[in-house]
This record gives structure tokens, C-alpha cells and sequence, in this order.
């Protein structure tokens, strides 16, 4: 029996246990659509705007850990998907993005609504099919899906052209894994670089363990819990590791890099020996390359992607596999070599690090006028009411930074946000797709109010499909994190920074049919976040009115070092303490920034 290219796909996905598509139908997909109606093999999600469709796919597989499935039309469509496409891509997200793309023999030939989607989103895909055959499809999207998924994953953008959907054929997906000679991903770690690791760690006198986002989408997360309980090393995220190590526990000491804690940031940059697990060294970790060689370390870097080792530093043992793989082996030698540190050195690190701690870069800093609205307040607030156990995504800006900073993450897809991109606009998308992925959660937004504005028409989609996230907005008036810097570095000129014609928040909310409430002091933050989250069947838009000069600190500015940060005010009046262990303690004033 033969079925349509449009019934072809919609099985196949069935096949690949798709449980939500979210997407925006157009012309080149209407034959799809149609097979959607008819099949009912799974639900589709009709967003308002197809960069809302791709961010909460992307938000599902985050949460789920499976990969996420948006569909767009042809020309608009799929230029307006590419900035989700963009963001998950930097994000190493599992995405399968289906395009609809004109009928083959009018390829090239300018028609309504073509673009050559498989060019435009080359630079930002794991990888890319156009499919003119209809013979081809299940195939493909069987590739498609495992690409997406194995090795480092990423999204993988699938060109359907329109003809292709209304040709007949015989179904037949694979059942197996398709061989793929040129993609071969290497999950087993070299046994060899393992040993040479671990003896090296041994060695170390300042040892320190330094994750990211590799930690959880490679699900290594218990691994790395207890590779480092068992040595009794510090360890320190970044901002997409966070939830891999559970805050609070004595080992962990924080998000590192430009925002990161006073501790976190001076242990990567006097440790001896860091084990890298998957992260790259990005600027926003170690802002300079040259600055952060300036000290002299080892380093051990373990990745799935070898192209991600020794990008930006380099490396004395590079290990390429699965982190869960790697990180197990590593402790299995440790504990058969019956392995250990130095107790002395051991004990005067960790004593550098508590004398660091100690610090508390994140207190809060005083206010003249008790009822002002510190939005670092209301995130700690938010993380006592939802006992640190809520999901939480945000959009880009000084709101996500407090928001890393001040939420306590317990566990790995408990916190999502745009860490590569920087994209604003995904809080509100990540939020749907998070609550599909697990309903079973408290899903906040937590955004600001120019983020929130450029997919704010999918609160009409929260609407159609009851998803009751609560939106936390921070408002302050600004585009906070842009005038930061134009503060500190363009002497207070702001330049396009400053909103004067915000929307009502509460009655747009309520325009949409969910709940609105404004908040102007700070007696009233809890009970408003408490009677918020009360509602666990309404969304509710709650506009919190804050200070509109609060700065994210610690912060290391432009072309400094790790060592080199600008700190908030409580710490800038004490002098350079010498420490327990002869390691720089520097401090920074704001006045010595240009």
C-alpha cells in the first residue's frame, strides 16, 4: 500500500516516538497539516511565531532529554526559524527542524516564498538535508533524528520539497541505526589519556573541577556528583552547567566566569590542575586567553566533540568521549590505584577557598528606601517558595544573571536559557515547551521587560493550550545589562537603553485571558509570588517594579582576567587580605574602570 510524502513523515516521526511538533503552518506544508489532521499519530502546538515554534522545541528536549520537532513553512517561515535554530545550535540542543521548501522542478527559479534554507542555515546546523525524492524521506528523517541526538548533539534542519509531500510511496522506516561513515562519534575514552589524567590529578595541590552544559546533555550528572564527593574537590559551573552539581553542597562554589562568584572565580584561576568536563572555555568563562595562560596549570579537557578541545587554551591530556563514560573510568582507576592528594596541600586549598567564600559576594546590598524592590529579593523569594525544586527559564539580561546567581539549581533541566546566542525573546517559548516536557513542575519565567517583548503573542498560545507557566518579570525600565556596561565603560551615557513607553503589563496579560499583577513593594513580593503560584491552572504575569540601577556583580570586565573583578560594594572597602596559602587576593574598585 503506498501513502503520501505528508503521511511518510507523519508516521516516521510517529516512529521516533515524537510526542509534541510545534510549528506554523504555511503553503508549502499544507500537505503535511493535513496528514497531521487526519493521523492524529501526535499533538501539534501552533505557535504564534515560528522563532517561538523552534525555542519551545528546543525547551522540551532541554526538560525531556529526547529531541525536539518544530515545522515550518517555506521563505518566511524558515528564515523567521533561524534564530531558534541558531540558539539551540550554540546550546548543542537535539533538534529535528522541518522546512517546507517549493516543489523541486521550481528550485532556483525565485518562486513565491523559496529560499535556499539548506544554505542560509549551513552555518548554524549540526546538519542539513533537502529531500526532492520521496523515496528518500523516511531515511533521512531517521538520520536526521540520530545525528541530532548522538555524539554532540545539535539541530539538524530537514528541506521538504512540496512535491515531495504529494507523491505516493511504500513506507518503510529503519529500524536500526543507519551507518553514516563519515560520522562516527567516539563515546569511549582513550585508555592510555585516562591513566595520564588521573595521575596527573593526583598530583595536584590546587586540583579543581570545572563543567558545563556537556555534563547534562551527555547525562553524567551522578557521575560527576560522585567523582567529586569521592576526591573531595571544589568544583565550579558554567552558566549552562548549572543543576549538574547540586548548589549547596560544600564542594560547589558557584557559576564561574563574568558573572560568576568571588570563590569560583579565584579557585579556576590559582588551581594547579583543572578537569575540564564538557565545556570549552568560552570568553565568558575565562574572558582572555592570554590573561588566564598568564597563570601556569594543567589542564585535563574531556569532550565528546574533539573540535571543542583546545579551542581557546591549551591542553596538556585531551580526552574525546561521553563524559558519563570518561568520568566513570577516570574514578575506576583512581579507586583500583588506590590514588590520593596531598592531605596538607589539600587542606590549605580548600582553606583558601572557605577564607574566599567567606566573602559572600552575593549578599545583598543596603537600600535607603526599605520598600525598593531588589530583584535579586524577589529570585531568592522565588527560590524559597518553590523549595529551589521549580523549573526555571529565563530570557538575556541582567534577569538571567541574577537568576543564576540567586536560585539554588538542584538538579540537571531545571534551568534553561539562551547561554551561547545570548538570545533575548526565548524565556516565555522555553517556558511552554519546558511545562509540555514536564507538567509535573512549577515552570517560572523568569525575563525583563524588553526580553519579554519580542515573543510576548505566545501568551495567546498559553491561552489555546492551558499551559500555566508564571512569568517573573523584572522590570526596571532598562535594557538592565546594557546600561550596565554603558555605566561602567561609556561614562553613563545611555544610549537607547531607556523604555518610556511600556505597556500596562497587567491588562495586556489579562487581554490574553490569564492573570496580572503588578508589585511596587517589597512587603508585597511574597505574598504575590505566593498567591502566583497558587494558581496551578492559570498563567499569571506578575510585573515586579525594581531598582532601576541594580548592577550584576562580581563582574569581569572586558579584557581582564579571572582575578580581576569588579565587585559589589560591600567588598570594595576592605583591603587585600593576605591568604592562608600565599595565592593573590586581589580586589577591584569600580573606580578603576575606564
Amino acid at each position: 500500500m503506498q501513502i503520501s510524502g505528508a503521511q511518510i513523515l507523519v508516521h516516521s516521526l510517529k516512529a521516533e516516538n515524537v510526542e509534541y511538533v510545534f510549528g506554523y503552518p504555511g503553503g508549502a506544508v499544507l500537505e503535511i497539516y493535513d496528514a497531521i489532521y487526519q493521523l492524529h499519530k501526535f499533538e501539534h502546538i501552533l505557535a504564534r511565531h515560528e522563532q517561538a515554534a523552534v525555542h519551545a522545541a528546543d525547551a522540551y528536549a532541554r526538560v525531556s532529554g529526547k529531541v525536539g520537532v518544530a515545522l515550518v513553512t517555506s521563505g518566511p517561515g524558515a528564515t523567521n526559524a533561524i534564530t531558534g535554530i541558531a540558539t539551540a545550535y550554540s546550546d548543542s540542543i537535539p533538534l529535528v527542524v522541518i522546512s517546507g521548501q517549493v516543489g523541486s522542478p521550481m528550485i532556483g527559479s525565485d518562486a513565491f516564498q523559496e529560499i535556499d534554507m539548506v544554505g542560509i542555515s549551513r552555518p548554524c546546523v549540526k546538519h542539513n538535508f533537502l529531500v526532492t525524492k520521496v523515496e528518500d524521506l523516511a531515511p533521512t528523517i531517521k538520520k536526521a533524528f540520530q545525528i541530532a541526538r548522538t555524539g554532540r548533539p545539535g539541530p539538524v534542519v530537514v528541506d521538504i520539497a512540496k512535491d515531495v509531500t504529494q507523491t505516493n510511496a511504500k513506507f518503510s522506516y529503519p529500524q536500526e541505526d543507519v551507518f553514516i561513515r563519515s560520522y562516527q562519534p567516539v563515546v569511549n575514552g582513550h585508555v592510555g589519556q585516562i591513566k595520564k589524567a588521573v595521575q596527573m590529578l593526583a598530583a595536584a595541590k590546587r586540583p579543581l573541577v570545572y563543567f558545563g552544559g556537556g555534563v547534562t546533555l551527555g547525562n553524567a550528572s551522578e557521575e560527576l556528583i560522585e567523582f567529586v564527593k569521592t576526591l573531595n574537590i571544589p568544583c565550579t559551573s558554567t552558566l549552562m552547567g548549572l543543576g549538574a552539581f547540586p548548589a549547596g553542597r560544600q564542594q560547589y562554589l558557584g557559576m564561574l566566569g563574568m558573572h560568576g562568584t568571588y570563590e569560583a572565580n579565584l579557585a579556576m584561576h590559582n588551581a594547579d590542575v583543572i578537569v575540564a568536563v564538557g565545556a570549552r572555555f568560552d570568553d565568558r568563562v575565562i574572558s582572555v586567553p592570554a590573561k588566564f595562560a598568564e597563570q601556569p596549570r594543567k589542564i585535563i579537557h574531556i569532550d565528546i566533540d574533539p573540535s571543542s578541545i583546545a579551542k581557546r587554551v591549551k591542553v596538556d591530556v585531551p580526552i574525546v568521549g561521553d563524559v558519563k563514560n570518561v568520568l566513570k573510568e577516570m574514578l575506576n582507576v583512581w579507586q583500583k590505584q588506590e590514588l590520593s592528594f596531598n592531605a596538607e596541600q589539600l587542606s590549605k586549598w580548600w582553606k583558601n577557598i572557605e577564607y574566599w567564600r567567606s566573602k559572600n559576594c552575593l549578599q545583598l546590598p543596603e537600600t535607603e528606601d526599605d520598600e525598593l524592590i531588589l530583584p535579586q529579593y524577589v529570585i531568592q523569594k522565588l527560590a524559597e517558595l518553590t523549595n529551589n525544586d521549580a523549573i526555571i527559564t529565563s530570557d538575556v539580561g541582567q534577569h538571567q544573571m541574577f537568576a543564576a546567581q540567586y536560585y539554588p539549581f538542584q538538579r540537571p533541566r531545571q534551568w534553561l536559557n539562551s547561554g551561547g546566542l545570548g538570545t533575548m525573546g526565548v524565556g516565555l517559548p522555553y517556558a511552554m515547551g519546558a511545562y509540555l516536557a514536564d507538567p509535573s513542575k512549577d515552570v517560572c519565567c523568569i525575563t525583563g521587560e524588553g526580553s519579554i517583548q519580542m515573543n510576548i503573542q505566545e501568551l495567546s498560545t498559553c491561552f489555546q493550550y492551558k499551559l500555566p507557566v508564571k512569568i517573573i518579570c523584572l522590570n526596571n525600565g532598562y535594557l538592565g545589562m546594557v546600561r550596565q556596561w554603558q555605566e561602567l565603560y561609556y561614562s553613563n551615557r545611555e544610549s537607547e537603553t531607556y523604555f518610556d513607553s511600556l505597556p500596562d503589563f497587567v491588562k495586556l496579560a489579562e487581554s490574553y485571558g490569564h492573570v496580572g499583577i503588578r508589585v511596587t513593594k517589597k512587603s508585597e513580593v511574597e505574598g504575590a509570588l505566593r498567591q502566583a503560584l497558587a494558581m496551578k491552572d492559570r498563567l499569571v504575569f506578575l510585573d515586579f517594579v525594581t531598582d532601576k540601577k541594580q548592577n550584576v556583580f562580581p563582574m569581569v570586565g572586558n579584557g581582564k582576567g579571572l582575578d580581576e573583578m569588579v565587585l559589589p560594594m560591600h567588598m570594595r572597602e576592605t583591603k587585600a587580605d593576605s591568604d592562608v596559602n600565599n595565592v593573590k587576593d586581589r580586589q577591584y574598585d569600580t573606580r578603576s574602570v575606564p
